[in-house]
């Protein structure tokens, strides 16, 4: 996708988005610039009706609803970032999976970023989470979180940690049963467009389930996520100007797995990063609605 960067703008297009700044900046937005500082400086939900609006990695979110921090099950970690907004069927999603997940004796869950408060692009990293529809969650835990909520401090302070012995290629032995009960759960809820792990994650899953394995086509292998896993929902019927994904192939994915281990697609993979972290550095221009979230009163 081309850079939001003014100077590499067609000049008409140029134009318009210059425009488009001064109007958010005479309405008392604080602008730096960049797409993630437009959206970061916002700290307030829009009203309306919620809806999520474009894409995954280019919208924004109507109406967003918080998170509350913490919930049987689960609780919400860095809270001080406020990424803990989202459209309600993502908040629904998260209160079922921490209940579930405790009750199963997968818990507890520790929630990272959903989206900003009007979702769009944040800081960091991260090219999706713009329109209220996708989670991570932590793979690893601290025992300590077994008996109850962690203090603030702790939440703020503490980061994921990768659940891999990267000696051997597996999950860490302490961590195999609650991580495939989790995502068992996560996978099975029909509002589950996508969960990404990494591939050896996959790769285990693939080998250790017996029966039923139609779950596991959700469960796609991605770059990184060794310490947490990435849910995205599919477009709620609510919200007619979110743009969905193309659906998953057939199948319980497991033939598929081979690339990302054969060393001969070591190139390959390489080239599909970088294109990946071009997507991420420059990520996608919002639809027209979203510019309408901006003006609203922060």
């Amino acid at each position: 996708m081309p850079s939001l960067a003014v100077h590499r703008r067609p000049p008409a297009r140029a134009l318009a988005m210059a425009l488009s700044l001064l109007v958010l900046g005479l309405s008392g937005v604080a602008l730096a610039g960049s797409p993630a500082a437009i959206w970061g400086a916002i700290k307030t939900p829009s009203p309306g009706a919620p809806r999520a609006i474009g894409d995954y990695s280019g919208g924004c979110l109507q109406g967003g609803q918080a998170l509350p921090l913490e919930g049987p099950g689960y609780q919400v970690m860095h809270p001080g970032r406020l990424r803990y907004y989202g459209h309600p069927a993502l908040l629904d999603f998260v209160q079922r999976l921490g209940a579930a997940a405790d009750a199963g004796g997968h818990g507890p869950l520790l929630v990272g970023d959903l989206a900003q408060p009007r979702g769009g692009r944040a800081s960091g990293g991260h090219a999706s989470h713009q329109s209220g529809l996708d989670v991570d969650i932590w793979f690893w835990h601290p025992r300590a979180a077994e008996k109850g909520p962690l203090p603030t401090g702790e939440r703020e302070r503490l980061k994921a940690r990768s659940i891999l012995n990267g000696r051997k290629g597996e999950i860490r032995e302490r961590w195999k049963s609650k991580v495939a009960g989790t995502l068992e759960l996560t996978a099975r809820d029909r509002r589950v467009e996508r969960v990404f792990v990494h591939p050896i994650i996959k790769r285990e899953l693939c080998e250790r389930t017996q029966g039923d394995r139609a779950w596991l086509r959700q469960i796609r292998p991605w770059y990184g996520h060794d310490d947490h896993f990435h849910v995205r929902l599919a477009c709620p019927a609510d919200s007619p100007d979110c743009t969905p994904q193309d659906p998953v192939g057939e199948g319980d994915g497991c033939d598929e797995l081979s690339w990302w281990f054969d060393a001969e697609a070591q190139a390959e993979r390489k080239r599909e990063r970088s294109r990946y972290r071009r997507k991420v550095v420059g990520g996608a221009r919002w639809p027209a609605q979203c510019d309408a979230l901006l003006e609203q009163p922060k």
